[in-house]
């Protein structure tokens, strides 16, 4: 059985995904951009915009039986190579209880300019 949600993300209608997967014990969190709930602008700085992806994903996760420390998988995907420790730092703040596995990469652009980091969760329940 699956079950599903959405959150405010314009793309997910546009793209045709949700936010959040759970089957089973395992919750899979759609990669997860800094996209204020309000609509205004994502913050400036890499370590906001982190822990504006991480309230987003714990927040799917809750809404499907999880929390942080059933976190087992992160991946951060970033686009400058200097944002590295202010979005580690954040990663620790909001995940480092569970430790989960964990990959940072840096890549060319995300679908948005203003968008430093993107990050991706995967949690077990039980």
């Amino acid at each position: 059985m699956r079950e599903r949600i959405r959150s405010a993300s314009p793309f997910e209608d546009r793209y045709g995904f949700s936010r959040a997967v759970r089957v089973g014990r395992s919750v899979h969190v759609a990669g997860t951009a800094p996209i204020p709930q309000d609509g205004s602008p994502p913050p400036p700085d890499p370590y906001d915009q982190m822990m504006l992806c991480g309230q987003i994903a714990l927040e799917a996760l809750q809404r499907l039986g999880a929390e942080g420390a059933d976190v087992v998988r992160t991946r951060m995907f970033i686009t400058d190579p200097g944002y590295a420790d202010r979005v580690g730092t954040a990663h620790r703040d909001l995940f480092g209880a569970a430790a989960p596995a964990a990959t940072m990469v840096v890549v060319a652009a995300l679908l948005d300019p203003a968008w430093k980091v993107e990050i991706e969760v995967e949690a077990v329940t039980g």
